[in-house]
């Protein structure tokens, strides 16, 4: 049998094409399919460990809200100059310093570790250095930790909270700031943290009762995440915290890293959930907050 030599290269050429378009096609359905798949993984972890620094750190704030009405129920000169006001976990100290009313000094020692709500792990000690009545415009309360752990993340840090009085809406509004924030994550790694915010109080403030409270917060932080990159978050929409809720209920929060492009980080419309999203460009996943870090949930 005799075979046409140029039908054969033909056919093997059309072969040739047809694998090549084949391939071409393969590759990219799979790069389609890598595209929608969602964020890549650094920005959805910046996202996740900028959500748990925030937990941690409005957790101290709430702490510092509560030491508040322990110190407004407390009678200046009936207990002393040192009293405890409480010895469960945590056991509560204020202290005098001085023969003045103020500055007072309230510790809140959790000892080796105790578990309260919302299943939050503490232990350790939070000390508040406080200078008047927090309803005072420019009382200060100045917050220190002496190995302080919260859910395995130590923090360390000198937060400052100043009464700036009333606004034009008649809420309360405090000048938030941490100096030196770092979170040392359980398995070793550092999150590096400063923080300018303000709080307004829209709910709570004149009662004692901390389950009503509820407060909008913006500004801005900015340091070092786990994997040394310099990142600033700017709250784009206030983020409203309730105590009532585990976590920060609504709010943007915009992080820019050095050399990546920008991720958001969207708390919801006000659901009392544990439910944000991510935002990257085009691209949107959902995740479940926590209070703890990614590397200690499985």
């Amino acid at each position: 049998m005799v075979v046409n030599r140029n039908y054969l290269l033909k056919n093997n050429k059309m072969k040739t094409k047809a694998i090549l378009m084949f391939t071409a096609f393969t590759i990219f359905s799979l790069l389609s399919c890598n595209k929608q798949s969602g964020l890549d993984q650094a920005s959805e972890n910046v996202a996740d460990d900028n959500a748990v620094g925030d937990a941690v750190f409005e957790d101290i704030s709430n702490t510092v809200d509560v030491a508040d009405i322990t110190l407004s129920n407390y009678q200046d000169g009936i207990y002393g100059k040192s009293s405890v006001v409480s010895d469960s976990c945590p056991s509560v100290t204020i202290d005098h310093p001085t023969d003045a009313v103020w500055p007072k000094t309230i510790t809140i020692n959790y000892g080796s570790g105790c578990t309260g709500f919302y299943d939050n792990t503490r232990s350790g000690k939070i000390v508040i250095v406080v200078t008047g009545p927090r309803k005072t415009t420019g009382s200060v309360r100045t917050i220190t930790f002496d190995n302080y752990f919260f859910n395995g993340i130590k923090v360390e840090g000198t937060k400052t909270i100043e009464s700036l009085g009333y606004n034009s809406n008649q809420n309360m509004v405090f000048s938030v700031k941490l100096a030196d924030g770092k979170l040392t994550l359980p398995d070793g790694s550092v999150i590096e943290r400063s923080v300018d915010h303000q709080r307004e109080w829209i709910a709570g403030f004149d009662t004692k009762n901390i389950w009503d409270d509820e407060v909008l917060i913006t500004g801005t932080s900015s340091g070092v995440t786990i994997n040394n990159v310099a990142y600033t978050n700017t709250i784009t929409t206030a983020l409203h915290w309730t105590c009532a809720c585990k976590f920060i209920v609504s709010g943007v929060v915009n992080i820019e890293r050095e050399g990546k492009e920008s991720v958001q980080l969207d708390y919801g419309t006000g659901n009392c959930d544990a439910v944000a999203t991510v935002t990257k460009g085009d691209e949107t996943k959902q995740i479940t907050l926590k209070h703890k870090y990614r590397g200690m949930v499985r």
